[in-house]
């Protein structure tokens, strides 16, 4: 029986979320708000959130972040609409284990709850193992570069930044390098930088003697030792904390650790793979990133490509994880029906392999037959289809309103969907805003 907090302002939807998990075993506390999820953070350990992403105080980020800031690795699923999934692409990177799409659908939540509470802890995962034998590479033009660029780098023992969108699979192309590479027999460890707070990353990286501090009751491995003579991946490096960087620069330096609380020097031979989201030397520009640092890592850089930009690829993908999910959800899906084939050409994939998978895997487990149809997918994600279809540069209309349902999208955003105050801020009344967000199927 695992403990959840469930973080839902629906009451309704609460009730049923909490009847049906506690039907499956687990103990399940709900909130409405943020700030009361925060105090029962305090009072209770739990092994996973659900978090609705927009909540009356906040969102279910501020939940994740006071979880981290307070030392708690406690991986978190967020619930959107399909409207908000960009938005929950990018709350991934603030420590968002996955997302899924309101309505919920049960089979589909129960199998995104049993994969967080099944997953090795991701940030002390070693990885020996060979290439699996249903590994595909893809045959476009992006992809060759890719994998011909990791061959290129693999054998040496040059730091690599691996730059590219959330859920393009740059821990699997660090993974592929780590495999290829000379170290392939000793520890690949992999470590969340997102999912660090400036308190604790020097104790995960570097380790700690006991009684260093309060709450360290006994002698802690760091990463860079646990790594000692193989690959440590940083993933997300673009988070860490400016005065971490520091100490990350002289670790590299100097090839030694200092653990927390003692005078001891570790000698480490460690190879070091960084991944961002963000382009690092945009944020060297800006001072949010150690310029010797990111010359330090940036020995060779790799840019994993967006699923949109690799069109070659996608009936590939769909195929592979048409018959990953047969095997794990035990289904017989041969084909998909040709009007859910042509959705899935067109889409244009914004959390990239990672979204691709899991519609896969939810279409997969809605199918009962041989053959998937559209209505195994999420109806909206044919709305989106033919959005992004219509519009026309030379159709003025269609161009103003696009524009329209955007400004007014990034302002609910903005002001956290307070409706008054985004009114105020686009300058109409309420009752107008209501009619645009009804006309252009903005929700909130």
């Amino acid at each position: 029986m695992a403990n959840l907090l469930l973080v839902e302002d629906d009451a309704t939807f609460s009730e049923l979320l909490q009847g049906f998990l506690q039907k499956k075993g687990h103990s399940v506390d709900t909130s409405s708000k943020v700030k009361n999820a925060v105090k029962m953070l305090e009072q209770k350990e739990y092994n996973l959130l659900l978090l609705d992403y927009r909540l009356p105080d906040g969102t279910g980020l501020d939940v994740l972040n006071a979880a981290k800031t307070n030392g708690m690795q406690i991986p978190g699923i967020i619930m959107t609409s399909f409207n908000d999934v960009r938005t929950a692409v990018r709350a991934m990177r603030f420590g968002a284990l996955d997302y899924i799409t309101k309505p919920v659908n049960p089979d589909e939540l129960l199998m995104a709850v049993n994969e967080a509470l099944g997953k090795k802890n991701h940030n002390n995962e070693s990885t020996n193992e060979p290439i699996p034998a249903d590994f595909i590479e893809g045959d476009s033009y992006a992809s060759v570069q890719l994998h011909n660029y990791i061959k290129l780098v693999a054998p040496t023992d040059m730091s690599v930044i691996i730059q590219g969108e959330s859920g393009t699979g740059k821990e699997y192309a660090a993974k592929s390098i780590h495999r290829q590479s000379k170290r392939a027999n000793m520890p690949f460890i992999s470590i969340d930088c997102g999912s660090l707070s400036k308190h604790l990353a020097g104790s995960e990286l570097f380790g700690h003697t006991k009684g260093a501090f309060t709450g360290a009751v006994m002698d802690k491995k760091g990463r860079f030792e646990a790594a000692n003579g193989g690959t440590l991946f940083l993933d997300e490096i673009g988070n860490l904390d400016y005065e971490v960087q520091v100490q990350l620069l002289r670790v590299l330096q100097e090839r030694v650790v200092q653990p927390i609380g003692s005078n001891k020097l570790i000698k480490v031979d460690v190879r070091i793979i960084a991944a961002t989201n963000d382009d690092l030397y945009n944020s060297v520009s800006k001072g949010e990133f150690r310029e010797d640092l990111y010359h330090r890592l940036n020995e060779f850089k790799i840019e994993v490509p967006a699923l949109r930009n690799r069109d070659k690829d996608i009936e590939v993908f769909i195929e592979h994880f048409i018959n990953q999910s047969n095997r794990e959800l035990d289904r017989n899906v041969k084909k998909v029906a040709p009007d859910v084939k042509e959705l899935l050409l067109n889409y244009d994939w914004p959390g990239n392999l990672r979204e691709l998978k899991n519609v896969i895997k939810r279409m997969v487990l809605l199918t009962t037959g041989e053959t998937a149809l559209k209505e195994s997918l999420p109806s909206e994600m044919f709305l989106s289809v033919k959005q992004s279809l219509r519009p026309n540069t030379s159709d003025i209309k269609a161009v103003n309103e696009a524009n329209e349902k955007e400004l007014i999208t990034q302002t609910l955003l903005k002001v956290k969907y307070n409706k008054s105050q985004a009114a105020k801020l686009l300058n109409i009344d309420r009752k107008t805003l209501y009619y645009k967000m009804e006309k252009y199927q903005i929700d909130g």
